[in-house]
């Protein structure tokens, strides 16, 4: 994915490594979240802010190829694109490469949609705080 909104630097901690000594496969989500989580943040959106006023976001689809595993101590970075699919998806296109030599060890697509009050809500409300660090929802 060469053009990206947003990317992350991590470091794999022990504890988030199996019996095989590679990152247990659930532990992607959460640097996939917590990667999507720093970019909302830098955008200025704040979650208990949208959710005192009955909007939240809500993952509705998660797809992850796992490529290569990674071990304790890897450095890595958590990439994403962000984009627009129809009236009410948003959809995070994500990537996870070792530092070192820039392999590609998950590829990802998430799938979101606002709700309030949980009924779905066009995304186009945050469209200003995107466009305000440079990202503009492209339509897939």
């Amino acid at each position: 994915m060469e053009n990206y909104d947003f990317e992350l630097e991590m470091q794999v901690r022990d504890y988030e490594c199996d019996i095989q000594g590679i990152v247990n496969n659930s532990v992607y989500q959460n640097y996939l979240e917590h990667c999507r989580h720093k970019f909302l943040h830098k955008a200025g959106l704040d979650f208990a802010r949208l959710h005192n006023e009955g909007i939240d976001a809500v993952v509705i689809r998660a797809e992850l190829d796992y490529k290569f595993p990674l071990r304790p101590a890897d450095d890595f970075l958590v990439r994403l694109k962000m984009a627009k699919q129809g009236r009410l998806r948003i959809i995070f296109k994500q990537q996870i490469i070792r530092k070192d030599d820039e392999k590609l060890m998950v590829d990802a697509k998430i799938t979101a949609v606002l709700t309030r009050n949980n009924r779905p809500i066009s995304p186009d409300l945050l469209s200003e705080k995107f466009e305000a660090i440079g990202v503009k929802m492209e339509e897939l």
